[in-house]
């Protein structure tokens, strides 16, 4: 078995020789990290490859074994838990389940045979435990994903503009590395969810940036309470519906806030998700601006900075990278992004601006009537890495 195949183990003990000793007996069945003090173990649960079982010594100085594995049940709730100790006392294991929540209590010493058999039990909890979450996630992206193509149909200008806002997060989440990414890009998804139950005209001039009426500003402030109610039916989503109840809130008016303040009260899904919706309705449609970041920038507190310059220097850039294309109706694939918005010959509009070609979509196009007179050439996106095409219009 390689090391890539190997559950990983973290060991913590403020004695060195204990370490080496752990590092000699496992090493041979996982792939062992070892470090002396709570601190650097939850430096490492952070910022390096996602541990299957962590083990840590009681009495430590600092911090002891219940508090770290509070705090890493906090930070990587996935990583299966255990204690070792010198001291088999009932208050410390009480303690160790309670505050923990671990899988094994082990005393010391503890034979080779009883450690191995406690570790491989903690990483078939391990195994899963994780495959649950997989399968969840993976269940659940792909039926709102499903969802969200049915609507679309109904409102393509709604829901075009939440295709273009999940790249965007998408983008930033790869930028900052973010490990849990599925419930910041299910909340992309289902951000405009809420703007079914606006009248087209009201949506119109809330996308292009019009001033509301008095009922038509009601309607907009009630949208997200009916999206709130749909979405409570769904279980096992609080993550998601966190990031789209705190991503309309923001520190201007007056109001100043420092960045402490800033990552501790609002999660990071939701201010990117504020970023780049706000980006969206800048950069898009009759609400264009050719200074859309200006703009951003001159709105201070309602954003946090390191995400608003992280995407402002990705949009930069990105231009180098795109390809715009003209091609015919029966030319368009799956996996091309429309460059334009797609409409008939009497301005309606089908299909919305920066919406990714799915099979669904794309089939959808093949039906549309003749009566609709689509205009083609049809301008689409592909990254410059695809593979090349004919009628090139412009490289930006």
């Amino acid at each position: 078995m390689t090391n890539a195949e190997r559950p990983r183990i973290l060991c913590v003990d403020d004695e060195q020789h204990v370490l080496d000793g752990l590092a000699r007996t496992l090493r041979s069945h996982f792939v062992v990290e070892t470090v002396t003090a709570g601190a650097q173990a939850l430096e490492k649960i952070r910022t390096d490859e996602p541990f299957a079982v962590v083990v840590s010594d009681q009495r430590m100085p600092q911090m002891d074994g219940v508090r770290l594995l509070a705090h890493i049940r906090t930070v990587a709730p996935f990583t299966v838990r255990v204690l070792l100790t010198g001291q088999a006392d009932m208050e410390s294991a009480i303690a160790a389940v309670n505050e923990g929540n671990i899988f094994r209590f082990l005393t010391k010493p503890c034979s080779t045979d009883t450690l191995l058999k406690a570790l491989d039990a903690c990483v078939e909890q391990h195994r899963l435990v994780t495959s649950e979450k997989v399968l969840l996630e993976e269940t659940l992206r792909g039926s709102i994903k499903a969802l969200i193509d049915i609507l679309s149909m109904a409102n393509p200008t709604a829901f075009g503009r939440a295709t273009r806002v999940r790249h965007c997060v998408d983008q930033l989440m790869a930028h900052f590395k973010i490990r849990e990414q599925w419930p910041v890009e299910v909340a992309a998804m289902l951000s405009q969810i809420g703007c079914v139950t606006l009248p087209p005209v009201t949506l119109d001039k809330l996308y292009r940036g019009d001033v509301l009426d008095d009922s038509e500003l009601e309607m907009v402030k009630r949208m997200h309470t009916v999206a709130e109610k749909c979405l409570s039916h769904i279980p096992r989503i609080d993550a998601v519906r966190e990031i789209l109840h705190q991503h309309t809130r923001h520190y201007g008016e007056g109001k100043k806030r420092s960045d402490a303040d800033l990552d501790e009260e609002i999660p990071w899904g939701a201010r990117a998700l504020k970023v780049a919706l706000d980006f969206d309705l800048l950069d898009s449609g009759e609400a264009h601006s050719d200074h859309p970041f200006a703009i951003m920038r001159g709105r201070k507190g309602w954003y946090d900075p390191q995400i608003l310059e992280a995407l402002a220097a990705m949009r930069g850039s990105a231009q180098d990278n795109i390809q715009m294309l003209e091609l015919s109706v029966r030319e368009v694939a799956v996996g091309m992004v429309f460059g334009e918005d797609l409409k008939s010959s009497r301005g309606l509009l089908l299909i919305a601006r920066g919406q990714e070609v799915t099979p669904a979509l794309l089939e959808r196009m093949r039906n549309f009537s003749p009566e609709l007179s689509i205009r083609e050439p049809v301008r689409m996106i592909l990254q410059s890495s695809a593979s090349p095409q004919p009628a090139i219009l412009t490289t930006r």
